[in-house]
């Protein structure tokens, strides 16, 4: 696995969101990428309005997540 880069604490204050790949060196993620298109990959994702953040977790904790839980701030884009 490669380091982590060093930053600015500030240029992290500054972001809305934050995303890692664990256990993977970038040419893994490069290979990823390029063959994604090829499978193709499909992804899950159901969002929560960030009210909703107790349920999510009572949903992932009892298994009944299929994908990625997201919480958003809009709640106007709430899960189907």
């Amino acid at each position: 696995m490669s380091d982590i880069p060093s930053f600015p604490y500030a240029t992290l204050w500054e972001e809305r969101s934050l995303c890692s790949i664990a256990n993977l060196t970038r040419q893994d993620g490069e290979e990823f990428l390029a063959l994604a298109p090829k499978i193709p990959v499909r992804t899950e994702v159901q969002a929560f309005a960030l009210e909703e953040a107790n349920e999510a977790l009572g949903r992932l904790r009892s298994g009944k997540i299929q994908g990625a839980a997201v919480l958003i701030t809009d709640s106007t884009k709430t899960r189907e």
